[in-house]
């Protein structure tokens, strides 16, 4: 491991910036002093993991790879399922652990590009022999020369000497490579494991079809090809003579089918000349070739790489912000960036697509796929709202008719959070047919047969339990039902359900999920202090260390320490059974300081302050829990301890504390750079912790414009000493989007110690379903 390390360090609770830069960074330096927003933006971050042992805790288990954010480096448009990017892992011959990411920073090799959306073709130059996957014919690369901004992704291909640019449009995408003096240039094509058919059409056009025939792309050639042949795999037989089974190799044959179903198209170059490849896929051969000749009908490479520039520009600019060091503008903008990876755009107004029963449709309006609702449904979703409220609706609308489609509303993963998300959007004044949903969320939450598991369990006990699996294994691969944190993400869900049927003048509704909401408790040991799993005759699971996290047994990737806080919409309720508000801050600094010694690895559970995880869901919003207790400068402490260990702090200056699950990790670091975090995204309020940047203008999507100024801010001024919000005097460590939808300002004066008066009094709580 290299001794220097990124700019940012800790000494105690303050952070001293300086020094030397690593070199993703450093190549993201040489700009103007008139940059932009979009220029600050830097795709490889969260494709590095942490590298400092204290804070990535035990994992990952033996024999596998530590988790990055699995960011995708690939040029891409905001929302675009279309990603022309490197393959740097050979997942095909990897041993699977966790997330199967095609790249991974401290990787060395490139063995292919991406070329689109699922079931696109690989894609890879190679200069001289090469051989047929998933034995590739790989690249080192020079990572000095790697650079992923908005919409744009290259590196150099030393071993072929060859440079590969590449950039994208919504359903398209066009490759840019650079060739040296060679007889045998190539590029070669191919589906992947997966397979399927392969066509050389003409001298410079190939075109195939996934196996399962849902997806067809099409591929044109700058120049004619001189040569070309196929290629595919026959999977083995007998494995004790290869693994990878055998090689077909077909020269000036113009189909094949099968595994890793390639063409190979040869090429005699000059010294630089360029052959471009232009790329598009659809739902048939006819879809990808408009597609083609709609958004690149030429070859002017440059021209669309400024048209994705300039799109990502478009949302960057929704956020400036003024002060703050260098390598924070980075990691803002770069999380910012990462934020409109999802939901996914499906098709555009008046496009085909396919919708949840197989059924052709034409869109009616800008048609997104599902929204990752245990991840993004935290945070992301919330920023979308503030910052593009007609992309929003687009999304609402999208899930809306996907329930009607399917009979159920999306759920996501785990819980059933989509309640939150509605909620959240008419809390904050977005116009939609909030009538028409809630039926959708009603059934999920009253139908044992929909997609809420162990709902008739949840109902008729008001808890879920868990069976202890046999032999006890050990932690954290125990199977179960995840009890405890299910009953905890219904009490939620059903919380916003219950202020919804409210808002619809539902009084029945209302009190039927108002008591459902309370569940929580169930779960809750007075013995322990702990949210407990128990059996089915209700005793307590036993034996029972909250250390010791679990994926699915009581609780959900996590421990008992980090789901006890899985109470956002409730705190205060949490803090009575806790025994009040000292005996609550006390448990929370206990949370944040007892030592990381779990004896299960849990390869989710990355980036820890003592028992705290910010490299999963489960306990992102505990950090801000303080703001309940009285102790609003601790909230201040930690989010700035998070925002500068967490992000950036490892050797390349790169990393992410965990997985980014589509663009929640990095939400999480864009909103409480901003200084405020929305805890409960079905509340309209926002919790105060501490902003990083002097001066930050939200440019709201409804023209308006919100302005957070942080006077005497710096490294060691971290805390709030006053506040004034839309000019009168505020000792609250929360606002509510009432406050700011109509533009306004939050001044706060920060300073080097806390004031312990400042936001402290009982009176100043951010609210909660329990009153205070």
């Amino acid at each position: 491991m290299i001794a220097t390390r990124s700019s940012i360090r800790c000494v105690g609770l303050l952070f001293v910036c300086g020094g030397f830069l690593p070199p993703a960074v450093r190549a993201q330096k040489a700009m103007s002093h008139g940059e932009r927003p979009v220029d600050y933006a830097n795709g490889l971050v969260g494709t590095a993991p942490l590298d400092q042992q204290k804070l990535i805790g035990n994992a990952p288990p033996p024999g596998e790879q530590l988790y990055s954010g699995f960011t995708s480096p690939s040029a891409m448009l905001p929302h675009s399922s279309t990603e022309l990017g490197p393959i740097n892992a050979n997942l095909d011959v990897n041993y699977p652990a966790g997330v199967r990411a095609p790249y991974f920073y401290p990787n060395r090799m490139i063995y292919g590009f991406t070329s689109g959306a699922d079931g696109s073709p690989t894609v890879m130059p190679v200069v001289g022999d090469w051989t047929v996957p998933p034995e590739r014919s790989a690249s080192v690369y020079d990572k000095a020369r790697e650079k992923a901004s908005p919409g744009y992704y290259s590196v150099y291909l030393d071993d072929y000497q060859t440079l590969a640019e590449m950039t994208a449009t919504t359903w398209a995408g066009i490759f840019r490579f650079t060739f040296p003096q060679a007889e045998k240039a190539h590029i070669l094509v191919d589906l992947g494991r997966g397979g399927g058919d392969i066509e050389v059409v003409d001298d410079h056009t190939v075109r195939g079809i996934s196996r399962d025939g849902r997806s067809y792309f099409v591929a044109e050639f700058s120049r004619p090809f001189t040569g070309f042949g196929a290629f595919k795999q026959h999977p083995a037989e007998h494995p004790g003579y290869s693994l990878l089974g055998d090689d077909e190799v077909d020269p000036d044959a113009r189909t094949i089918s099968g595994h890793f179903a390639g063409a190979y198209l040869r090429f005699t170059t000059t010294s630089r000349e360029q052959v471009l490849v232009k790329v598009a896929s659809g739902a048939s051969y006819a879809m990808a070739e408009e597609r083609l000749k709609a958004e690149e009908p030429g070859w002017n490479f440059d021209a669309v790489r400024q048209q994705a520039e300039q799109a990502w520009a478009k949302k960057l600019d929704k956020i400036e912000v003024q002060g703050g060091t260098r390598e924070q503008k980075m990691l803002f903008y770069s999380c910012l960036y990462h934020s409109f990876y999802s939901p996914q755009l499906r098709a555009r107004k008046g496009e085909q697509f396919t919708d949840r029963n197989g059924v052709v449709q034409q869109a009616a309006y800008d048609r997104y796929g599902p929204v990752p609702l245990w991840d993004t449904g935290r945070n992301q979703i919330v920023l979308l709202t503030l910052l593009e409220p007609d992309v929003k609706v687009n999304i609402l609308q999208s899930e809306l008719d996907a329930a009607r489609e399917s009979g159920y509303m999306e759920t996501s993963f785990h819980g059933d959070n989509a309640s939150l998300m509605y909620l959240g959007d008419w809390e904050r004044g977005l116009k939609f047919d909030w009538a028409g949903v809630y039926d959708y969320l009603r059934k999920n939450a009253t139908d044992p047969n929909g997609p809420r598991g162990h709902l008739a369990e949840y109902v008729q006990r008001g808890w879920i339990p868990d069976v202890i699996p046999q032999g006890n294994p050990s932690p954290p691969y125990a199977g179960g039902n995840a009890g405890v944190a299910t009953t905890l993400e219904y009490s939620w869900d059903d919380y916003a359900l219950a202020l919804y049927a409210k808002k619809l003048g539902k009084e029945d509704d209302y009190n039927l999920f108002l008591k459902r909401a309370h569940n929580y408790r169930n779960v809750f040991d007075p013995s322990t202090h702990f949210m407990r799993g128990k059996t089915e005759d209700g005793q307590w699971i036993s034996p029972f260390d909250p250390r010791e996290p679990y994926y699915n047994f009581m609780m959900k990737e996590a421990s008992g320490w980090s789901t006890l806080w899985l109470v956002p919409h409730d705190v205060q309720g949490l803090i009575d059974l806790l025994g009040g508000r000292e005996k609550f801050t006390a448990k929370l600094d206990e949370f944040f300081s007892t030592p990381y010694t779990a004896k299960g690895i849990c390869r989710d559970c990355t980036g820890v302050i003592g028992q705290y995880v910010q490299g999963n869901q489960p306990d992102q919003q505990a950090a801000y829990f303080y703001d309940w207790g009285g102790q609003p400068w601790k909230t201040e402490e930690l989010t700035r301890k998070i925002l500068a260990l967490m992000y950036g702090s490892d050797r390349y200056g790169l990393a992410f504390p965990g997985m980014d699950d589509q663009g929640s990790t990095s939400s999480w670091y864009v909103m409480s750079a901003l200084g405020f975090y929305p805890v409960d995204p079905s509340s309209p309020d926002y919790i105060l912790g501490s902003p990083i940047f002097d001066k930050a203008t939200i440019h709201l999507g409804n023209g308006h414009d919100f302005t957070i100024v942080a006077h005497n801010n710096s490294a060691k001024n971290i805390y709030i000493q006053s506040a004034t919000l839309n000019g009168k005097p505020w000792n609250k460590p929360w606002f509510s989007h009432s406050d700011m939808v109509d533009g306004g300002t939050l001044s706060l004066t920060m300073g080097p110690l806390p004031n312990k008066q400042w936001g402290s009094a009982v009176d100043a709580i951010p609210p909660s379903m329990t009153p205070r």
